[in-house]
């Protein structure tokens, strides 16, 4: 029954959005209040659940999005987007862009958070596409292919990096092979993929590029533009200082040494969050004050992003709230249930479990870390498994058929502009894709190792 009123939750959602034309947030919200009583969730407690669920999803991103958004919008504002896109459109060729998406998105979304790379690259998406004139979807799909896969099943992201150390997996293993899987699914599931959904959906390709969530872009001269070099360095800072700090950690757990004064500080701005504050600061200055650009027109740019944000951050909270719903209202422990006893491979097993808790409540890192709970008891019956290959198919079984209840499907949509069935078909249907060939990878080197 909990999967069965998740099901009728999704298709209400679909009847109020695309049938009445409702506006995504309320409809999300409505939604999540008739899901809460099919499941049996207390009335007095209802209110709570939502509110959490938008608050924590918010807590978690809202910071992060409201200044990676001035960021973003700072470097585009000062030229540096353009410049960037330019150099790569001329070093790649527009032929290979896509690969040339895929290679920066790796570079930033090895260590950051999905959200956070996202709203650090969608600017400079938006202005290669402006400037090759094509859809920033076919841009758009091969960044977040890549961002999905990093984010979901390499460490040192928190999902990978907690299930390997629960099912106590060499985390350098899980990394390498992580990425040898990474790079032929991302090729499959991101650039190939939505090559063929063009041929099938050539109205979607051909809409002229807009952006409304980070406003209207400037276009300058190549002479007015800031150095590739200082714009490089301004947008990947908070990949440096977040690299940083999750090096200094990793060392610190394979040499054992305990917290000091420095190590304590480099965790502090190794935090995303202090990390995207820092790089603002450095953007306002390299960006603006270095080029003689008055504080005035700087912060014009960095409450114009914001102005952009408002509706995007309530939908993806409606999200949150839904996804935290169906975890309360207990869809996760049904799940769990289904599979107590059952006899199957390990890697098999995680997969499957993972797909169906990502697809039922929304979140890859619920889904990643509440596997490794029902998974364990079996490892400890199969002393033979290789725990780097469970750990990875834990990881790429969370990646299965984004959809509604999840944050990142309501980004994707709303950033790249697409209605519902263009993001079901595009981006759903791309996870899906990553989750499946993922596990085949997986499947064969587990016959070699």
């Amino acid at each position: 029954m909990p999967l069965l009123f998740t099901a009728i939750g999704v298709l209400i959602l679909l009847i109020l959005i695309m049938g009445f034309k409702l506006n995504t947030f309320v409809a999300l919200i409505i939604v999540s209040f008739v899901v809460s009583l099919l499941l049996g969730i207390p009335a007095g407690d209802i209110v709570h659940t939502v509110e959490s669920g938008l608050g924590g999803t918010l807590g978690h991103i809202g910071l992060i999005f409201g200044l990676g958004a001035m960021l973003g919008r700072l470097i585009a504002d000062a030229g540096g987007a353009q410049r960037i896109a330019m150099t790569l459109i001329n070093r790649f060729g527009e032929k290979k862009i896509q690969w040339a998406i895929v290679f920066a998105s790796f570079i930033v979304g090895i260590t950051l958070f999905y959200e956070v790379a996202f709203v650090l690259l969608i600017p400079i998406i938006f202005t290669i596409a402006k400037e090759l004139k094509i859809s920033i979807i076919k841009l758009g799909l091969p960044m977040s292919s890549t961002l999905l896969a990093t984010h979901s099943f390499l460490p040192p992201h928190p999902g990978a990096t907690a299930v390997a150390a629960e099912y106590g997996a060499d985390m350098g293993a899980v990394l390498l092979l992580g990425i040898i899987i990474a790079i032929p699914t991302v090729a499959i599931a991101g650039v190939w993929y939505p090559r063929l959904v063009e041929k099938w959906m050539p109205a979607t390709f051909s809409r002229e590029s807009t952006l409304d969530s980070i406003g209207e872009q400037k276009e300058f001269k190549e002479d007015e533009t800031p150095g590739f070099g200082i714009s490089v360095f301004t947008a990947i800072f908070p990949v440096i200082l977040m690299t940083f700090g999750t090096v200094v950690d990793l060392v610190q757990r394979l040499v054992g040494f305990s917290d000091n004064g420095l190590i304590l500080f480099i965790r502090f701005i190794g935090n995303s969050s202090t990390a995207i504050l820092l790089s603002l600061l450095l953007a306002i200055y390299t960006m603006g004050i270095a080029r003689k650009i008055p504080m005035t027109t700087l912060m014009g740019s960095c409450g114009k992003s914001i102005n952009a944000l408002g509706m995007l951050l309530l939908i993806i909270g409606g999200g949150g709230a839904f996804k935290q719903v169906l975890i309360d209202g207990g869809v996760g422990e049904y799940i769990a249930q289904l599979f107590e006893g059952k006899s199957i491979s390990p890697v098999l097993l995680a997969w499957t479990v993972a797909a169906i808790l990502r697809v039922a409540l929304g979140s890859g890192t619920v889904a990643t870390l509440s596997t490794a709970g029902l998974v364990i008891p079996i490892l400890s019956q199969t002393p033979d498994v290789n725990l780097v290959l469970v750990s990875l198919a834990t990881g790429v079984g969370s990646c299965m058929g984004s959809h509604v209840n999840d944050a990142a499907f309501w980004i994707v949509k709303e950033y790249m502009g697409m209605t519902m069935k263009e993001t079901f078909a595009t981006y759903s249907v791309l996870s899906s894709i990553t989750a499946v060939v993922g596990l085949g990878f997986i499947l064969i080197l587990d016959i070699f190792i």
